[in-house]
């Protein structure tokens, strides 16, 4: 064949550049824009699926308790997502998420129903109050360890 397309490599689920610690105050829509951002500057997701991400907050808030929230975008947006992935961002302050105090901000993207999977293996890590103090206070590499199991 002479056009034999060329196989993409599957992308990781988390990369340490999608993983910003130690973050300032800043309202709820822009944290969701920023980790929404950091999916599509990294290809996981289309333009339109940060706006998603807002939208899907205006309809039902992402926070999980435990100093958490997870934003992720709206069912329609489903198309724009290309690849799994996650971004991170870590507010050892916390932040407001409508009357909730929030430490952690973990935008999501999942290919088909991958993002249950995702939502599952972040809720049990942050069961363990231990690894959720460490992800809302750690460094880069520790916040890619707990979320990844990778050193």
């Amino acid at each position: 064949m002479l056009f034999k397309k060329k196989k993409e490599e599957k992308k990781e689920l988390l990369y340490r550049e999608n993983i910003r610690v130690n973050c300032e105050s800043a309202p709820k829509e822009q944290v969701i824009r920023t980790v929404g951002q950091m999916l599509a500057d990294s290809g996981y997701v289309d333009q339109p699926y940060v706006d998603a991400m807002v939208e899907r907050e205006k309809t039902f808030s992402t926070f999980m308790g435990s100093g958490l929230a997870l934003p992720h975008g709206v069912e329609a947006a489903k198309k724009e997502v290309k690849a799994s992935g996650i971004a991170v961002m870590t507010f050892p302050k916390g932040i407001d998420w409508d009357g909730n105090e929030v430490h952690v901000v973990i935008g999501i993207a999942g290919v088909g129903e991958e993002h249950l999977d995702i939502l599952s293996t972040i809720a049990d890590k942050m069961l363990d109050e231990t690894a959720a103090d460490r992800l809302a206070t750690g460094d880069v590499d520790t916040v890619y360890q707990i979320l990844t199991g990778k050193e």
